[in-house]
């Protein structure tokens, strides 16, 4: 089963911010609401496939954050918490209490980083794929990986990643990858307070099975899955599989707060 996505633009903080959302979405009269949050350069149109899947069972937004995508364009780069305050602000913009966040790879640092510090929008989390692997926090390192991901991942995933990488430009990509090395994700997990799902494709050179490990011990609601020939992209190359995850996990435990 799968759902039709729209388009929808909101003003933030003087910054117009677009997003996917699931066709005649009213989030104000249905719960529990699930955003999804994209990753390093990239944009919410490789959350599409995962949020089609969803799209039929919860009422779905992914945006893409400022400076990426198709939303504006900040003067400078955002840091993690940077990116965590836009999303925060978006939220508050169209009018969500309360989501369950799911995230890929740097989204999952942004969410947490929301989370520690403004807890009550998140009634549950879904990381898939969280960076920065705390024992190869080093440039080369973190790139010979994401080489070695890019012939696990379906093709057009590149095709995707290049569009969006011209759209944020060299500046801002390069920026950001910078600001995803400098964040210390480990240093937040235990301040997460909502229900956790990590979830790891089995294959993932990026995120190896210790660190999603050591990141599911270290929340204090956390818990791991593992995507039989997942590579880190799950949210794209293995939709179907991490789309059921995510609504076993969200659904049965009415994780949501009321919506404003």
């Amino acid at each position: 089963m799968s759902g039709r996505l729209e388009p929808r633009w909101t003003s933030v903080q003087g910054v117009r911010v677009f997003a996917r959302t699931s066709a005649g979405l009213r989030p104000r009269h249905a719960r529990p609401v699930v955003v999804l949050v994209h990753g390093q350069v990239i944009s919410s149109l490789y959350m599409a496939p995962t949020a089609r899947r969803l799209a039929p069972y919860f009422p779905v937004l992914a945006p893409d954050l400022p400076g990426f995508g198709r939303s504006g364009k900040p003067r400078w780069v955002l840091s993690v918490p940077e990116l965590a305050d836009a999303l925060g602000a978006w939220m508050d913009v169209v009018g969500l209490r309360s989501a369950a966040l799911v995230a890929n790879s740097l989204g999952c640092q942004i969410v947490v980083d929301l989370a520690a510090r403004r807890p009550e929008l998140a009634c549950a989390l879904v990381l898939a794929g969280p960076t920065i692997d705390r024992y190869a926090r080093n440039a080369a390192t973190q790139a010979a990986r994401w080489l070695r991901d890019v012939p696990l991942e379906r093709p057009s995933l590149m095709l995707a990643h290049l569009r969006d990488f011209a759209l944020a430009g060299m500046g801002r990509s390069l920026g950001t990858f910078r600001c995803a090395l400098d964040d210390r994700i480990e240093d937040k997990l235990p301040r997460v307070t909502a229900p956790t799902l990590v979830v790891r494709g089995e294959y993932d050179p990026i995120v190896p099975q210790r660190w999603a490990e050591e990141v599911a011990a270290l929340l204090p609601n956390g818990r791991l899955a593992v995507i039989r020939r997942g590579a880190h992209c799950v949210n794209y190359s293995t939709p179907g599989a991490f789309a059921r995850l995510v609504r076993a996990f969200v659904r049965p435990a009415e994780l949501t707060l009321p919506l404003a």
